[in-house]
């Protein structure tokens, strides 16, 4: 694997390098002060479940336009995940995957093979593009709490769900806390 990289002390971008994996000696070389890493247009297809989870200040981590087919865990102090045009498929996602990532703000998995909305989602979560997977239904309690209609989510502003097969207006209790629906088909 050849290595034409930009390091610094806060980042390490690999972009167009043919790496195909990452594990965890490959991320016992990088600092543990890393803030971001950007593995945009490889070929991953494989990622170690602990790369990534013991960088613990990795803000963003950047992987579109890989062949990940699911996600390893994430360090609690991540902002933003971006992962789109992978293969990464719902069974990929481990159970409540971004529940506890309280710092989470931007999650991006447009263009993969979902089939369902990742919930929980975290509370400051101000964006989430979805859109051209696969996702035909969604959980009423995707966005909002069905049992407290005082509930406001204040923070997502931005929820992309286009080119999926779901009609959105099939679930108008999903969205009665959102400060905008959802962009996508209601049809």
């Amino acid at each position: 694997m050849k290595f034409i990289a930009e390091c610094g002390p806060a980042s390490w971008i690999v972009r167009r390098n043919n790496v195909s994996y990452t594990n965890q000696s490959w991320c016992d070389n990088i600092s543990t002060k890393l803030k971001r890493i950007d593995l945009t247009n490889n070929f991953i297809s494989w990622v170690d479940e602990d790369s990534f989870r013991l960088l613990p200040s990795l803000q963003e981590l950047t992987l579109p336009e890989n062949k990940l087919t699911s996600l390893p865990e994430l360090p609690l102090g991540i902002i933003q995940l971006d992962a789109r045009f992978n293969m990464i498929q719902s069974s990929g996602i481990r159970p409540e995957a971004f529940q506890d990532l309280k710092k989470l703000q931007f999650l991006y998995l447009a263009d993969n093979k979902l089939d369902y909305i990742p919930v929980p989602l975290p509370e400051g979560l101000r964006s989430l593009h979805l859109q051209n997977n696969n996702i035909q239904s969604m959980h009423k309690d995707a966005f909002c709490n069905s049992r407290d209609h005082s509930y406001i989510r204040r923070a997502l502003e931005d929820i992309r769900l286009d080119g999926n097969p779901i009609n959105l207006s099939l679930f108008p209790d999903a969205y009665f806390c959102l400060p905008r629906l959802p962009t996508g088909h209601f049809y």
